[in-house]
């Protein structure tokens, strides 16, 4: 086991290792300029399209904005809470600055991969659209591309079970039994009964649960992150000068936050920014494939926005909650590092973060349901379906019972080697997606037609 370890360990290491971190922002920051800005710029639109999106137009199993809350059920997550402070505990305040930029050029990502989504989609045997990388490499790049196909679905059935399922549960359970006594064995069962009751209805009761329920858990962090800068009003400024200052030069030790270099300030902003919001890995665009939308680009702009919600606004709250209440300097990370910074300042501030964190968890868990079952289907077809899913809901329990040290590096690295295969195909289908979009913005927004066609 220790030798399997020690390899896995070397491969996570060279996956997000600098040609990663170079690949993510470099395809990113290409689609960016090629789109000229437009995700950034058109934001005001997005919304606009979200809120007229709550009813599906054209062909597809879910709403758009149903579409986006699956999408951000899978990623507002344990990053967003112990994901920044681990990046601030290693890399200093300034990993927050490089989580802001790799969110900005993955606005740009996200858009592409659910234009991509929804342009070369397809229906399965059972009626319903399914996409996603897979799709897209397949029915976009052809057939001499095809096994890049199957090695995205191949890492995302495994990953899941990992980052969306195991991970999740074992958060969950850790953190009622540190705050609450609950038994981790008695947590495992409670997400097994919950989660069932959900996803074996499908991506229709995924999409109907998470419409809900995402919504009010977002708006609940952001408003107790909210009341914490408040009351830490008078170091804000201090902490956005760190920040800015620490993303550029060494951070010095200071309590018990050891220092960071340079390197270490951009290595984990970056990885934990796309641990957060997973733009570029290729998960989201399977659920926005399924959307009731008018076509690719429509949904590419709703799309976006999980990005910016997720890290802009969340994981933005989270890092300065932890820098302007200066817990970052007392030697604490992860979930226990956010913990401490709003129970500095509000009362019962643990506990909130114990129970947002087990519903962000919840709901990652049901997102990344929809995300594993897709890629089994991809490669085994809809009769493995219903055996994936009683075979997630059993994992569940594992996951909150058992050390998952060497599940977290084998999910780590897998959910890397996921958007190697969907980052080239972005790279080659990059000139389709620019051309969607300018014929869609020359018409003013009216070129597309349902079922996710363009208009001859």
């Amino acid at each position: 086991m220790e030798a399997l370890n020690s390899i896995v360990g070397a491969i996570n290491g060279v996956v997000w290792g600098p040609l990663m971190l170079v690949l993510i922002l470099g395809v990113g920051f290409f689609l960016q300029v090629g789109l000229k800005f437009m995700p950034i710029l058109r934001i005001g639109t997005g919304f606009s399209l979200l809120f007229k999106g709550r009813e599906g137009q054209g062909e597809g199993q879910i709403s758009p904005f149903n579409a986006l809350m699956t999408s951000l059920s899978a990623t507002i997550g344990t990053g967003n809470i112990a994901g920044v402070a681990t990046a601030v505990f290693l890399g200093g305040p300034g990993a927050l600055f490089w989580m802001w930029m790799t969110a900005l050029v993955g606005m740009a990502t996200k858009y592409a991969e659910a234009v991509c989504a929804v342009k070369y989609r397809e229906k399965d045997e059972l009626g319903n659209y399914v996409g996603g990388p897979m799709y897209y490499i397949k029915n976009g790049l052809g057939a001499k591309w095809a096994w890049l196909g199957v090695a995205f679905a191949l890492f995302g059935a495994i990953a899941a079970f990992g980052i969306g399922n195991g991970v999740q549960a074992n958060g969950v359970a850790q953190v009622l039994e540190s705050n609450f006594g609950v038994n981790t064995s008695v947590t495992g069962i409670v997400l097994m009964v919950l989660t069932a009751a959900v996803i074996l209805g499908g991506i229709t009761r995924i999409g109907a649960v998470a419409g809900k329920l995402v919504p009010f858990m977002a708006i609940a962090y952001i408003i107790a992150g909210l009341l914490v800068l408040l009351i830490n009003i008078g170091n804000i400024g201090h902490a956005l000068s760190l920040v800015f200052t620490y993303a550029f030069t060494p951070s010095a030790a200071e309590g018990g936050f050891a220092g960071a270099a340079v390197w270490a300030a951009i290595r984990f902003g970056v990885a934990r920014g796309v641990f957060s919001n997973e733009a570029g890995l290729g998960s989201a665009p399977i659920a926005h494939a399924a959307a009731e939308t008018k076509g690719p680009v429509n949904q590419g702009l709703i799309a976006m926005l999980g990005t910016f919600i997720d890290t802009i606004i969340v994981c933005s709250i989270t890092g300065l909650a932890i820098i302007s209440t200066g817990a970052w300097t007392s030697g604490e990370s992860g979930a226990a590092l956010t913990s401490l910074a709003f129970a500095t300042s509000l009362p019962g501030g643990g506990h909130l973060i114990a129970i947002a964190l087990s519903i962000f968890a919840f709901t990652t868990i049901l997102g990344w349901s929809f995300y594993g079952e897709k890629c089994v289907e991809f490669l085994l077809g809809v009769k493995s379906l219903m055996p994936y899913r009683v075979l997630w809901i059993i994992a569940i329990y594992f996951g909150a019972t058992a050390d998952l040290g060497f599940i977290w590096l084998l999910a780590d690295t897998l959910n890397a080697m996921m958007a190697i295969p969907n980052l080239i195909a972005l790279a080659l289908l990059s000139p389709i997606v620019f051309k969607l979009t300018k014929e869609f913005f020359a018409s003013n927004g009216q070129s597309e037609e349902p079922g996710g066609k363009p208009a001859e």
